[in-house]
């Protein structure tokens, strides 16, 4: 019967005889593993930077921007034309089955003011629903009322960048601020999104009812114009049969014919931010894959190591089989030392890898995330490295013939 723990001493006094020999042969491994490990964690910090960016956008979005203006023959790109109306809101609200909430949207950049401090921002007219679409929580005061949507009221909601830079630590529902000079009263401010995708501030915006941006600030070229159509759908299986439905609808609203291209663009937020994340999981593979390689190179450091061992311990095995040990004895002896070897650099490896990580965060400020998997995965693959590249070593030192490696100087 093998005797596990009497090998596995002996492997141990066999690796300390030769430390630097052993250290350096560990070297590979120390460098594979710390490199997946640091290498899947910058991945998947990007990948949960990304998930969080998604989220704080909302979930199930679909944008309708206006047409395209051409003149001269050059087409200025979507957007150019307002075509869109809130009316065309109301209409996909009401008619399309597929859609929870529409809010239309009128825009712009202005100064603000409050006090002595000013503040350059974007101002977004919109109603109630866009808190349901964008998924935005108040961390205080209260949001439009379908009243105050209706008389223009001067209101507004303000985002957490805006507080900071006008405010400071002072509470600024129930203040005025003044917006192009025209005085609006603070009702709420939403709770931190940080930045989209595009690094842009989410919380560097103002919402007032639509109707006010239409009327008091930014004006419009006919009654009822806004500049984007913000939806959400029921759920994802919703989104193609809601924007199926949307095109249908405005198609029908803006009288366009069979041959005649739409003078809208309905585009699915959520399919184009799936797929950066999905873009950034195959980088992370990618990453993780290119760092394994250093892995592999250092399997193939302790094979090479162990095959010098079986030659230079082929006196020890001819006598361990001159008195008594079977086959497996020799074979195991040799897989246990290999995996040792790998497995001491592993966790050697997981520890520089951890603090590699740590080290990337500190300097570069990218955010990355040592999952369980990227421990798990590393610290595997450097035991079945060990297993994999000592098994040819250990095979070769169990055919010795007792009597040549007794004879062998």
């Amino acid at each position: 019967m093998i005797n596990i723990p009497s090998t596995i001493r002996i492997s141990l006094r066999a690796l300390r005889v030769n430390k630097m020999r052993s250290a350096l042969t560990m070297l590979g491994i120390i460098i594979g593993v710390g490199a997946v490990i640091a290498m899947l964690a910058v991945g998947t910090g990007a990948q949960q930077r990304i998930g969080d960016q998604l989220a704080s956008i909302g979930s199930n979005l679909i944008m309708i921007v206006p047409g395209a203006t051409t003149a001269g023959g050059v087409r200025m790109g979507a957007g150019t034309q307002p075509t869109l109306s809130m009316g065309d809101a109301e209409a996909i609200q009401r008619e399309c089955p597929a859609v929870l909430y529409v809010a239309p949207i009128l825009s712009g950049v202005a100064q603000v003011v409050y006090g002595n401090q000013n503040w350059s921002t974007g101002v977004t007219g919109t109603t109630i629903n866009m808190l349901f679409v964008r998924d935005w929580s108040l961390t205080g005061g209260r949001p439009f009322t379908e009243e105050e949507i209706r008389s223009a009221a001067k209101v507004c909601l303000l985002g957490q960048s805006v507080v900071d830079n006008l405010f400071g630590g002072i509470d600024p529902v129930g203040q005025v601020i003044r917006i192009k000079n025209v005085p609006f009263t603070v009702i709420g401010v939403l709770d931190v999104k940080g930045q989209d995708p595009r690094g842009q501030d989410q919380d560097d915006i103002i919402y007032v009812p639509v109707t006010t941006a239409q009327k008091r600030l930014f004006g419009t070229t006919f009654p009822g114009m806004v500049r984007l159509i913000m939806v959400k759908a029921k759920g994802p299986d919703d989104l193609p049969a809601a924007e199926r439905q949307i095109t249908e609808l405005l198609r029908q609203r803006h009288r366009i014919g069979q041959k005649q291209d739409d003078d809208f663009t309905v585009r699915n937020l959520t399919s184009m931010m799936q797929a950066a994340e999905q873009s950034t999981k195959v980088m992370t593979l990618l990453l993780g894959a290119i760092a394994s390689v250093s892995l592999l190179v250092g399997g193939i450091g302790i094979m090479n190591i162990m095959l010098v061992s079986v030659t230079e311990r082929t006196r020890e095995i001819g006598i361990r089989m001159a008195i008594g040990a079977k086959t497996w004895d020799i074979r195991l002896q040799f897989i246990i030392e290999a995996l040792i070897l790998s497995l001491i650099g592993g966790v050697v490896g997981l520890i520089a890898g951890v603090t590699a990580s740590k080290i990337v965060t500190m300097l570069a400020g990218w955010s990355t995330v040592v999952s369980p998997f990227s421990i798990l995965l590393a610290f595997g693959f450097s035991g079945f490295v060990g297993i994999f590249f000592g098994f040819y070593p250990a095979y070769k030192a169990s055919l010795l013939d007792p009597i040549e490696a007794l004879r062998y100087e």
